[in-house]
């Protein structure tokens, strides 16, 4: 059920599942390693330019859009796609890791130094997106980095 909502929304442009997928973003809110921390933006897995026009939406923006309606929690898009890259679902973690290194940067304008920072995306997987926009974060001088995801893959 959670893979053909998750599809419906990402690939069958079922946008209104936005709101389902945002409340189960806000019920990991309560999962105990993420409960009673305090985070000082919620940032949105940036998809390249390319993949958005494609697609015609970024999932994970529009997730971390109704988790912050939810939340109260300010939004920022700090991170920034810098390289297309391929599609990560036939990779195993080593080729997901190599795919994107390099594949993000801090959005000119941002400022995440001393600041606590979710990432949201739409999918964990094997966690390789996660940490290499966590890796950004912290590069930049953010103070933590946690994630949240509407599933896991």
């Amino acid at each position: 059920m959670v893979r053909k909502v998750m599809h419906d929304f990402k690939y069958g442009r079922q946008l209104h599942l936005r709101h389902v997928l945002g409340r189960w973003l806000a019920e990991a809110m309560e999962d105990p390693r993420l409960a009673g921390r305090r985070f000082d933006f919620i940032v949105p897995v940036p998809l390249h330019p390319a993949r958005k026009r494609e697609r015609g939406f970024n999932q994970a923006e529009l997730l971390a859009l109704a988790l912050h309606r939810l939340s109260g929690l300010p939004l920022q898009n700090a991170l920034q796609r810098t390289r297309y890259t391929t599609t990560q679902t036939q990779f195993d973690r080593s080729e997901r890791m190599e795919n994107l290194r390099g594949a993000f940067r801090l959005r000119r304008g941002s400022n995440v130094q001393d600041l606590r920072m979710l990432l949201v995306d739409d999918v964990l997987t094997t966690g390789s997106t996660l940490s290499e926009c966590a890796s950004v974060l912290k590069k930049a001088g953010a103070l933590s980095v946690h994630a949240a995801t509407a599933a896991r893959g």
